[in-house]
C-alpha cells in the first residue's frame, strides 16, 4: 500500500483542517485506486467524463 502526502493547499480553497489530495496523484494513471476503511475495500474510480465515483 502506498501512502500519499497531502498536496500544497495553497492552491486550492479547501478548509484548513481538511487534507487535501489530488485525485489523479491517487489514481495513478489507470484512474484507479483502493482505498480501505475499517476492513472494507473501496474502490474510487475517474470517469471519462472527468467524475470521481466511490464504489463498494
Amino acid at each position: 500500500m502506498t501512502m500519499m502526502t497531502p498536496i500544497d493547499a495553497s492552491t486550492h480553497a479547501p478548509l484548513a483542517s481538511q487534507p487535501v489530495f489530488d485525485a489523479r496523484a491517487l489514481t495513478g494513471r489507470d484512474g484507479l485506486a483502493q482505498i480501505v476503511l475499517d476492513d472494507k475495500v473501496y474502490t474510487l474510480r475517474i470517469t471519462k467524463a472527468g467524475k470521481l465515483i466511490l464504489t463498494k
